[in-house]
């Protein structure tokens, strides 16, 4: 983080942060970084069993039925951090928000196990997969443009090790209002080391890298002005909030628009959720 213009590593203390010197200084008086420096970040499609239920009109309570996880990757310029600005770009509706835990890699990772893999995280963070949706009906499904953008993927506060993450519960807040909530050990079909050990089969992850776990149901666009927050129990809560920018001046490409799937990823559908899955 930086403090008075100067570089800092930190640790939260209370509710204030101890600076790598020694000092104590209040949480506002600091800017947050990015925790890490990922050379990828690597990202699942679903993982949830509500998001399943509320996009795929299934939910089965045993997890083996869901298959094997599949993958897209957010590009390193879409790094954003605690406190920093989202922006959706005038002409655009449907900025989504995607609450999630982010492993983060400890070390060179190739060819583990399962088992293996607890050894090579070095901690988690919680992360916000933001997307334009208005832009789903181009790119095969690769989520280039959708997910892609720059500060589209906020992670933070900080990387926290030291606790069963499987216990854990992550919570989306926006404005202040609970918009998503999932237990992770009974909601999340492929586990932390089962990912890990997945990608690696193929992909060396080296340390800094993300992978992003997915998120439950009830994702839902942003307007400007928006705070959004992602708290993961044990880990903390991260912040963030969309501004306006001008339409891209290049008008090549595909454009936004709000087709027939357009509108049923970004708006979701509350009517095929169980009243427990939906917002409070």
């Amino acid at each position: 983080m930086i403090f008075n213009g100067s570089l800092h590593f930190a640790v939260p203390e209370d509710d204030r942060l101890r600076l790598d010197d020694g000092r104590l200084v209040a949480m506002g008086e600091a800017i947050h970084l990015a925790p890490c420096t990922p050379s990828k970040i690597i990202c699942l499609h679903l993982n949830y069993m509500s998001r399943y239920f509320e996009l795929r009109g299934k939910r089965h309570d045993d997890k083996s039925l869901y298959g094997t996880p599949t993958y897209f990757m957010k590009p390193v310029t879409s790094i954003n951090a605690h406190g920093g600005e989202i922006v959706r770009p005038d002409g655009y509706q449907y900025l989504n928000y995607e609450g999630e835990v982010a492993i983060v890699i400890g070390k060179p990772t190739r060819n583990v196990t399962p088992d293996e893999a607890w050894d090579h995280i070095a901690g988690f963070t919680c992360a916000l997969d933001m997307g334009l949706q208005d832009m789903r009906d181009t790119d095969a499904g690769s989520m280039m443009r959708v997910k892609g953008a720059d500060g589209f993927c906020p992670i933070g506060p900080g990387i926290v090790s030291g606790m069963d993450i499987r216990q854990q519960t992550l919570r989306t807040w926006r404005n202040g209002r609970l918009v998503q909530e999932a237990a992770i050990a009974d909601d999340m079909i492929f586990g932390f080391d089962y990912l890990v050990a997945d990608v690696a089969r193929h992909i060396t992850l080296m340390p800094g890298d993300l992978i992003l776990t997915a998120t439950p149901a009830n994702s839902r666009p942003l307007d400007v002005g928006d705070a959004i927050e992602v708290e993961v129990t044990g880990i903390g809560r991260l912040s963030n909030r969309v501004v306006a920018s001008p339409a891209p001046r290049a008008t090549v490409g595909h454009q936004p628009n709000g087709s027939s799937e357009v509108m049923r990823v970004a708006l979701g559908d509350d009517s095929r959720l169980p009243a427990h899955l939906l917002p409070k």
